[in-house]
C-alpha cells in the first residue's frame, strides 16, 4: 500500500469528513469540543456507523480492519474536531483483550467497545512512568483464588468515561516478569476516580485501588506475562497517537492558511508576504513527511502483524507529535494576537498538541527506543 489510501480507506476518509461537516462544523459545537474533547451522544453516533470497531474482529462486531484503517479514521475524527476523546484509549485497550483475554473477555469488551462503551488502561503511577518496571499498585492472589489489589494510578486518560479498564499490576516480585494484566470493572467497590485538571481540561485522573477484590478470571492473558504483552501492543499505541495528532496538525495549519488568506494589513492579505509564505512552506512539508511515515509504518505492521517495529513506530510517535506542536505553535504566532484568543480555536490546538509529546512515551523515551535500535 505505500503511503497510498485503499479505495475503502479513501472512502472512508471521505465519509468521516462528511460526518464531521454535518455533525461538528458549527462554531459552538467545534469550541464546546474544547470543553468537552468526548461528546456521549456523537460517539454513539459513531457507533451506530460501525467505526468504533473499525480495526476490532468481525466475530466481537467489528469491522476487521487493521492498524492503517484505524490511523486513517483516527485522523479523520481529529482533523475534524469530532469530540470522540475516548476512542483512542479505546481502541488501544480493546485490541490487548483481543490478543490475550479469554473468550468470554473478549466477548464483553470488544462488544461494548464496537458499541461506544470506553475503555481506559491503568498503568502509570506517582513513581513510575516511563519506567514501567517500577510499578508498586499489587495483586495479591487469595486463598480462595481470587485477587486483592492495593495500589494507586495516576495520569489515566478517560477514567472518568470508561466502564472498565485494563490494569497492570505487580504480582511477583521480579521488575518486569512480575507484571500482570487484570479486567477492571470501573463499579467495582473500592475503585475511585478523581479528576486532574489540566491545560486541555477533564482528559486524566488518579485512579485508587483500595481493597479491590477481583475474580480468578479476571486476569487478562496469563500471570506474570504483563510486560510482553504490553510491549505487543506498542505498535497500536504508537501509531494510534501519531495518526491522532498528524489530523491534528493539519487542522492547525488549515485553519491558519486560510486566516492568512483573509487578515489584511497594509493592504494585502498577510499570507503574501515572504516571511509567511516560507513558514507555511515548511510547515507543509513537514505535515506531509509526517503522514508518509505514519501510513507507511501503519502498512508494514499491518502486512506483519506478529511483528513488532520498535524502531518505525517510535519514529511516527516522535515524529507527528513534535510536528503537531510546532504547526500548532507556529500557526499561532502567524496568526498573532487571534491566534491566542479562543474565538479561533489556535489556542485549543496548541493545548491538545503539547501534550502529545508527553503521553504514550516522551519524546525523550522515542529518541532513545530509536538511537538503541541502532546499537547504541
Amino acid at each position: 500500500m505505500g503511503s497510498r489510501l485503499t479505495e475503502e480507506q479513501a472512502a472512508l476518509a471521505a465519509a468521516v469528513r462528511d460526518f464531521a461537516k454535518r455533525e461538528c462544523a458549527d462554531h459552538d459545537r467545534q469550541a464546546g469540543a474544547a470543553r468537552t474533547p468526548h461528546d456521549a451522544v456523537i460517539y454513539r453516533k459513531l457507533a451506530d456507523l460501525g467505526w468504533l470497531g473499525v480495526c476490532l474482529p468481525e466475530e466481537y462486531g467489528g469491522a476487521g480492519g487493521g492498524l492503517a484503517d484505524a490511523c486513517v479514521f483516527l485522523e479523520e475524527i481529529t482533523y475534524g474536531l469530532v469530540p470522540a476523546g475516548g476512542f483512542v484509549t479505546t481502541v488501544i485497550t480493546a485490541r490487548a483483550f483481543a490478543r490475550f483475554a479469554s473468550a468470554k473477555q473478549r466477548r464483553e469488551v470488544l462488544g461494548s467497545a464496537v458499541r461506544g462503551r470506553v475503555l481506559s488502561i491503568a498503568m502509570s503511577e506517582p513513581a513510575a512512568g516511563s519506567d514501567v518496571g517500577a510499578l508498586r499498585c499489587r495483586a495479591e492472589r487469595r486463598p480462595d483464588g481470587d485477587w486483592s489489589v492495593e495500589g494507586q494510578k495516576t495520569w489515566i486518560s478517560n477514567a472518568h468515561l470508561a466502564d472498565s479498564m485494563l490494569l497492570v499490576a505487580r504480582t511477583g516480585p521480579e521488575k518486569h516478569r512480575g507484571l500482570t494484566m487484570f479486567h477492571v470493572p470501573m463499579d467495582t467497590p473500592g475503585v475511585e476516580v478523581r479528576g486532574i485538571e489540566t491545560m486541555g481540561g477533564r482528559e486524566v485522573n488518579d485512579v485508587f485501588l483500595t481493597g479491590v477484590r477481583l475474580p480468578a478470571d479476571a486476569v487478562v492473558g496469563a500471570v506474570g506475562e504483563g510486560w510482553p504483552q504490553l510491549m505487543a501492543g506498542l505498535n497500536d499505541e504508537r501509531l494510534f497517537l501519531a495518526a491522532n495528532m498528524l489530523g491534528l496538525a493539519r487542522r492547525a495549519f488549515d485553519d491558519a492558511v486560510s486566516y492568512l488568506r483573509e487578515r489584511e494589513q497594509f493592504g494585502r492579505p498577510i499570507g503574501s508576504f515572504q516571511a509567511l509564505r516560507h513558514r507555511v512552506a515548511d510547515l507543509a512539508t513537514e505535515i506531509e513527511c509526517a503522514r508518509l511515515l505514519v501510513r507507511e509504518v501503519a502498512a508494514d505492521c499491518d502486512a506483519e502483524p506478529e511483528r513488532l517495529f520498535p524502531r518505525e513506530a517510535s519514529m511516527a510517535k516522535l515524529k507527528a507529535t513534535e510536528t503537531a506542536k510546532r504547526v500548532a505553535l507556529e500557526c499561532m504566532q502567524m496568526m498573532g494576537g487571534y491566534g491566542y484568543a479562543t474565538e479561533y480555536g489556535m489556542e485549543r490546538h496548541l493545548r491538545a498538541a503539547v501534550v502529545s509529546t508527553v503521553y504514550g512515551g516522551t519524546s525523550e523515551i522515542q529518541r532513545d527506543i530509536i538511537g538503541k535500535s541502532y546499537g547504541l
